[in-house]
């Protein structure tokens, strides 16, 4: 799923609705994310959801 693609769907969701991650093992609430630059030719940049690790 691209960046572009994800603010799509997110976008036909409630503003008010809590981002959950499903772990597996359950669901963590989206604490945050990290952006990491393409890293050689044709690598994708990427985005990594993180989780609150308040929860």
């Amino acid at each position: 799923m691209t960046v572009a693609q994800l603010i799509e769907a997110l976008s036909r969701m409630p503003a008010e609705a809590v981002v959950l991650l499903d772990s597996g093992d359950g669901l963590s609430a989206v604490g945050g994310l990290d952006f990491v630059a393409a890293q050689g030719p044709g690598a994708p940049a990427e985005v990594i959801l993180t989780p609150n690790m308040d929860d």
